[in-house]
């Protein structure tokens, strides 16, 4: 009884605990990029794209919240805030995939396309950058998964909680 009554108050709430997810995931993205020296590569950056749409989404959800169109905005935006999870999981799903050579990827992001030349050596050297890492290679497994396979699997969750938020909203609009 209590887990379902806390589940409901998550649900009710769900525009400001997607804005909590995605602001975490990108924070976690951020320190693997900062503090793990983890250079994201194009697939890395394209999978937080995703979570940038649902924290603006989500953003317009929590305000329009306060507002008298409250319950069909409020579905409309958990409705597109499981869109926008859902393109995160094809994205990140794409790229464990050709990190784990079930497909290509990027022919622009694969290892035979990176090439590590003198000038980026010489960037670095100076404080610089060097070119973008392979997108087919994953810099961190845990448990058997890597960032893009963890990442899938949270986007998933987080489609799925969008969706039941939705579905609840039209229920209590009956």
């Amino acid at each position: 009884m209590v887990q379902e009554a806390m589940r409901a108050q998550i649900l009710n709430r769900w525009p400001l605990w997607a804005l909590i997810a995605s602001a975490l995931m990108l924070a976690a993205a951020h320190a693997f990029q900062t503090f793990g020296h983890l250079a994201p590569c194009m697939l890395c950056l394209r999978q937080r794209e995703a979570y940038w749409a649902a924290l603006a989404l989500a953003a317009a959800g929590v305000a329009l919240g306060f507002t008298p169109w409250r319950g069909a905005a409020v579905r409309i935006v958990c409705g597109l805030l499981a869109l926008a999870f859902l393109w995160g999981a094809g994205l990140a799903i794409y790229h464990a995939g050709a990190e784990w050579k079930w497909w290509p990827g990027p022919a622009s992001c694969s290892a035979a396309a990176v090439h590590v030349s003198a000038a980026d050596l010489a960037a670095v050297l100076r404080g610089g950058r060097m070119s973008a890492p392979a997108c087919d290679k994953a810099p961190w497994v845990f448990l058997g998964l890597s960032m893009a396979g963890w990442n899938a699997l949270t986007s998933l969750a987080l489609a799925g909680a969008s969706a039941l938020a939705a579905a609840q909203g039209r229920e209590e609009a009956r």
